[in-house]
């Protein structure tokens, strides 16, 4: 069996940034209109006042100073609050593999060889902006790419699914080398209306490539990979191509008052927080034991960039101690919550100062609920 390299990373980051404050200040004007608008029914106790957001509570509700974006305008227009991304041609590259195709030119600069070389692309995303054809099969023709290519989506844990679907195509000795994208507009479906989540995404593509060990110059050895779900459906969209269909004829889909129906994401945080935490933790430990690693001896983790206080909690349980800033990465504060690329962003930002031999988790978690680990090894 031939085991698998991490052999390069590639990011791709939009140029238009939005701040708290800048949210904060959009979404407050909203709801303030809403209240004067609406001020009558407030009062009756038909509709509930909207409660203005701030940066202190968006900080301390998740430790996000700021998000990238595909478009700014949009998302900060009291009047509109979605981005406007205008809806490109069939003969058009599409605004997903786009993104996708700047991350992995990264990734593959990086990697210092032919796309030639390359066997397979993998889409592995939360938010998929068509069922077909596969975003996949559209990066794979934009970079020249033979062989084979499809999407797949478990939500924020997309990314370590794809690089262990990607590693078991190289062990079966299906490929030698797999290109793997993770294009995220988390701001699309983000209601951004909404004061408890309003703050929580960004938009950004990472790119991984995997590659056989017998070609790999040096890279990152995947020791192991594990992979697990739980159905819940405390985090959920339920967009889809049948919400039109169940519509009685010449209805629109019901709103409501603040914009925020099941169509877009939605969670109950604290249900999450209770669940996830220590289902990721123990998963993280168990899977270090059957590895024969200790998990207190870590470098670093690169864990999914959801939320500080989960992250610093895992941290905490996997590494038996408070973590330091260089051993328990966080990239929140700038990209915010970018999905599956989250993990991924902050391996290929911080995986400096690694000798030969030391070991590091990139690990994700997410709607489903899925999780996944990834136990990788500097590579002499």
């Amino acid at each position: 069996m031939t085991k698998a390299v991490i052999a390069a990373t590639g990011l791709f980051t939009p140029e238009q940034s939005i701040s708290n404050e800048e949210l904060v200040a959009a979404y407050n004007a909203f709801a303030g209109r809403f209240n004067e608008q609406h001020a009558a029914g407030i009062a009756a106790g038909d509709l509930e006042a909207l409660t203005p957001s701030s940066v202190e509570f968006i900080e301390k509700a998740s430790g996000i100073k700021s998000r990238f974006v595909i478009d700014k305008a949009g998302v900060l227009d009291p009047g509109r609050m979605v981005p406007n991304i205008p809806e490109r041609g069939n003969d058009e590259l599409s605004v997903l593999a786009e993104m996708a195709v700047k991350a992995a030119r990264d990734a593959i600069a990086a990697w210092g060889k032919p796309v030639s070389e390359i066997g397979a692309v993998l889409c592995a995303a939360s938010n998929m902006q068509r069922p077909y054809p596969a975003m996949a099969i559209e990066v794979q023709q934009a970079l020249g790419i033979e062989g084979f290519a499809f999407d797949m989506n478990v939500a924020c844990s997309s990314a370590t699914f794809g690089i262990k679907t990607a590693a078991d195509f190289i062990a079966s000795g299906s490929v030698k080398a797999v290109l793997m994208v993770n294009p995220e507009i988390c701001s699309a479906h983000l209601n951004f209306k909404d004061r408890d989540s309003h703050f929580i995404f960004g938009d950004v593509a990472t790119a991984v490539i995997v590659e056989a060990e017998d070609q790999a110059v040096d890279g990152w050895e995947i020791l192991g990979t594990r992979l697990k779900t739980v159905m819940s459906n405390n985090i959920r969209n339920n967009f889809g191509f049948l919400n039109k269909a169940a519509l009685p004829t010449g209805e629109a889909e019901p709103v409501a008052p603040t914009g925020l129906t099941d169509k877009m994401f939605v969670q109950q945080g604290r249900k999450v927080f209770k669940d996830v935490v220590p289902m990721v933790s123990d998963m993280i430990v168990d899977h270090a034991a059957d590895l024969g690693i200790d998990p207190t001896a870590l470098k670093r983790l690169w864990l999914h960039q959801a939320n500080i206080n989960m992250n610093q909690f895992i941290g905490r349980k996997v590494l038996g101690r408070e973590p330091t800033p260089e051993e328990n990465v966080i990239i929140l504060d700038d990209y915010a919550n970018t999905s599956s690329a989250g993990s991924i962003i902050a391996f290929h930002l911080h995986h400096d100062g690694f000798q030969p031999g030391d070991t590091g988790l990139i690990c994700s978690f997410g709607a489903g609920y899925s999780a996944g680990t990834v136990f990788v090894r500097k590579r002499a």
